[in-house]
């Protein structure tokens, strides 16, 4: 089971240690919000990458101000616990901001993983993950699942019965 980590801080001694060891770190993000196939492919892909997966997650706050007022569907405490049961994850982080950037260059993963919804130039963090030397990696299967698109399914098939 991923831990769920409280703080930068607290999380940045827990990765110094695996430094020591010779792990690689990867970071991905994003809102998880209704989990689906897509995620546990991208997420899944992040991992191949490296040793130790660590997971930012927007927190509701920031969805409201990057998506819309009316989202996230699922709290931010419920889709913590969530993602917290993949095996595949180690860390668990919330953060507030729109991007990731601040966390990143707190926490300078060797890899920041980001779905195929972006290619290597798109990925808003880039120039922060470059600034430390780090590097950008796209992962999962081709954009064929998202939650814009199962929420509409959904309204779809709410407003037939």
């Amino acid at each position: 089971m991923a831990e769920i980590v409280r703080s930068v801080k607290e999380l940045s001694r827990r990765l110094a240690k695996a430094r020591r060891e010779g792990k690689k770190i990867v970071f991905a993000n994003g809102v998880f919000d209704i989990l689906h196939v897509g995620h546990i492919r991208y997420l899944r892909g992040a991992k191949a990458l490296g040793d130790i997966l660590v997971v930012g997650v927007n927190s509701d706050r920031s969805v409201k101000k990057l998506k819309s007022p009316h989202l996230p569907i699922t709290p931010q405490k419920e889709r913590l616990e969530i993602l917290s049961c993949l095996e595949f994850i180690d860390y668990l982080i919330l953060f507030e901001d729109g991007t990731a950037d601040r966390i990143l260059a707190a926490l300078a993963p060797d890899i920041h993983a980001k779905g195929a919804d972006y290619t290597k130039k798109t990925v808003p963090e880039r120039e922060t993950v470059l600034s430390y030397g780090g590097a950008v990696a796209i992962t999962g299967d081709r954009k064929r699942h998202s939650t814009t698109d199962l929420i509409k399914r959904i309204g779809k098939l709410a407003r037939k019965t």
